[in-house]
């Protein structure tokens, strides 16, 4: 049992962490002055441009095929590299990206789809969500019926990320309701030109959810993406993805906001002495940094199943459901050492609290994680105990 990081682990994760340190942290000022005065935090162009830079050294693609141009890393290092770039709220993310059902694209549809999107000529969003269908995705009720060579989409999706800039959507609707979610829901490649619209949700943090209507949307035949009746097994892979790169992403946020609450109790004085020497302080260290390693050990295992194909959405739920509670509460704790001005706009604290809220919701809710990790112990899917991976889980 090896814990520590290979050499070249060790070297991409210093070079990220750098770039982190010298283009996206400088920024930070300049973004919450934005976000204060309602403007997008980091415009397109800038946004583009650090794109660019990263490109420079190395850092595109990082989980692209190398045939489409990129770096092809395994899990692990995706997960060292987004804990890196977490450690900054300023909303950055790499180029030469695609969702992964993007790859069951046919070849005209690469063309026309994966390509321009892992350029970042093209900008996608996945629509599965429903007023009335969240967790329970497999409650949608946004129906396409055939009709001649086309499919016309009527429905509604809600808390979309990119909904409002996104050109085209990964839309999954209800093709037979007979069937239902297995074998009764496919995926659809939907251009915005062909007629669908969008709406921004005022959100608490500064995430980006928007609302997609669909009335009499005609989509060809040609962009159903994957197979008829196959769009629930797409959506499950794409929301599987994103279990443990959401931990990942809180251990970032996390180990940020513990230095800051480190170095803050130390010059900050009462009674004459740093607050620092104060066991209540002390414990609020302590408890943050023993939750933040646990967390870590979590996620790189449920990475480590995930790179070498095993089995790892039980690991998977639990990293995300411990993490995203871990830094809910480092957030709270790092707030309440710095009082008053924890609570400002001056500081970043308040809008790490805000955002890292969602971490609980998305990507599988805190009952549905506990539901999940349950049933696995109950209908005997995972042994207590054992460190190898379980054979057969059920979905949540």
């Amino acid at each position: 049992m090896n814990f520590s990081l290979t050499e070249e682990q060790e070297m991409v994760q210093n070079t990220i962490r750098n770039f982190v340190r010298n283009e996206l942290i400088p920024l930070e000022p300049e973004v919450l002055r934005n976000e204060r005065e309602g403007r997008p935090g980091l415009s397109p162009e800038k946004h583009r441009e650090l794109q660019m830079k990263a490109k420079e050294i190395g850092f595109w693609g990082i989980e692209t095929p190398e045939e489409y141009g990129g770096a092809n890393l395994g899990a692990v290092m995706q997960s060292i590299i987004t804990t890196e770039l977490s450690k900054t709220f300023i909303p950055f993310r790499l180029g030469g990206f695609a969702d992964n059902i993007l790859y069951h694209c046919n070849e005209e549809q690469k063309k026309e789809y994966l390509i321009p999107t892992i350029n970042g000529d093209r900008i996608s969003c996945f629509a599965i969500t429903e007023p009335g269908a969240g967790s329970d995705a497999k409650g949608i009720r946004t129906l396409a019926v055939k009709d001649g060579n086309e499919w016309v989409i009527n429905g509604e999706k809600t808390f979309i990320s990119n909904g409002n800039i996104a050109d085209f959507a990964i839309v999954f609707a209800v093709t037979d309701r007979e069937k239902g979610a297995n074998g009764g829901v496919t995926a659809f490649l939907v251009d915005r030109d062909m007629g669908w619209r969008s709406e921004a949700i005022p959100t608490m943090g500064e995430w980006g959810a928007d609302s997609l209507v669909f009335e009499d949307v005609r989509v060809p035949e040609k962009n159903i993406l994957g197979e008829l009746g196959k769009g629930f097994e797409l959506a499950m892979k794409w929301i599987g993805r994103g279990r443990w790169m959401v931990p990942s992403r809180a251990v970032g946020a996390a180990e940020r906001l513990l230095q800051m609450g480190v170095d803050y109790s130390q010059v900050r004085k009462t009674f004459g002495k740093p607050i620092a020497d104060y066991q209540a302080i002390q414990w609020k260290l302590a408890d943050s940094a023993v939750e933040i390693e646990a967390t870590k050990w979590l996620v790189l295992r449920a990475a480590w199943m995930s790179e070498n194909n095993m089995d790892g959405r039980h690991q998977s739920a639990i990293a995300k459901l411990y993490g995203s509670n871990m830094a809910n509460r480092v957030v709270d704790r790092v707030l309440q050492i710095h009082g008053g001005m924890g609570y400002t706009k001056e500081l970043p604290i308040e809008r790490w609290y805000r955002e890292l809220r969602l971490y609980r919701i998305f990507e599988g809710t805190d009952e549905i994680l506990r539901r999940t990790i349950a049933r696995n112990l109950l209908k005997g899917h995972v042994k207590i105990g054992e460190i190898s991976s379980p054979p057969k889980l059920v979905r949540s």
